[in-house]
């Protein structure tokens, strides 16, 4: 489990505060240059749905960084709001035997 108290940043709100606005690009001209609605990529900075696997590839090639960049901004953002959302995840155990499968004390976490 993670042990930060504060929720990361959500990837759309750094790509806008982080490229669009000091490059001082519009969300409809970055829509039109990566190839989506300017609705989702609207949706995207304000922060209402997430990095996909197709947008972290087409950000990656449009401001020459890595698709494992954005992604990894998505993961651990989706991780840290499950962890902190009690949905019962945090009784379940692990099951007889795994230790000795996965080599790997199951509970160390």
């Amino acid at each position: 489990m993670q042990n930060r108290t504060r929720k990361p940043s959500h990837p759309g709100g750094i790509l806008l505060r982080m490229y669009l606005e000091p490059l001082k690009l519009t969300v409809t001209a970055v829509a039109g240059h990566l190839g989506v609605s300017r609705k989702h990529l609207s949706n995207l900075v304000n922060e209402k749905v997430g990095i996909t696997p197709d947008m972290a590839m087409r950000l990656s090639r449009a401001f020459a960084t890595s698709p494992d960049l954005w992604m990894n901004m998505q993961k651990t953002r989706d991780l840290w709001e499950a962890e902190h959302e009690r949905t019962g995840w945090e009784a379940v155990t692990p099951l007889p035997g795994v230790q000795d499968v996965s080599g790997v004390d199951a509970a160390a976490d």
